[in-house]
C-alpha cells in the first residue's frame, strides 16, 4: 500500500489551502467527493467535537449515524493521534467565540 504522505497528497493539501471561501470549498469538494463521502467527513468532524465535549458514544452514534466502532476510532485519534482534531477544535472554537462577540457588538 502506498504511503498516504506523498507528493500527490501534498499537492492535494496545497490545493485545499488555496480555497478562499466556503463556496469554493463546497464546489471543489463536491467535485472531488461523493455526497456520501462529504457527509461521512462532516459526521466524523461532528463526532470529534462532541467527544471533546464529553458527550457519550451512544448519543454521538445516534446523532451522527456513525457506528460505535467509528466513534471509538475517532476518540482514539482525538486522544492519541497527530493532534489535528484538537488543534482544529481549539481554532474553530476561538473563531466562533470571536464571531459571536462581533455579532453581539453589532446589536
Amino acid at each position: 500500500m502506498e504511503k498516504w504522505n506523498n507528493k500527490k497528497t501534498e499537492e492535494l493539501f496545497k490545493t485545499i489551502l488555496g480555497l478562499s471561501s466556503i463556496n469554493d470549498a463546497k464546489i471543489f469538494f463536491r467535485d472531488l467527493l461523493t455526497e456520501k463521502e462529504i457527509m461521512e467527513f462532516a459526521n466524523r468532524w461532528e463526532a470529534a467535537k462532541m467527544l471533546s465535549s464529553k458527550i457519550p458514544y451512544a448519543e454521538i452514534s445516534e446523532s451522527t449515524g456513525l457506528s460505535s466502532k467509528t466513534v471509538a476510532r475517532i476518540s482514539k485519534w482525538l486522544n492519541s493521534g497527530m493532534g489535528g482534531y484538537k488543534k482544529m477544535i481549539k481554532k474553530t472554537a476561538r473563531h466562533h467565540k470571536q464571531q459571536f462577540s462581533l455579532e453581539k457588538g453589532l446589536r
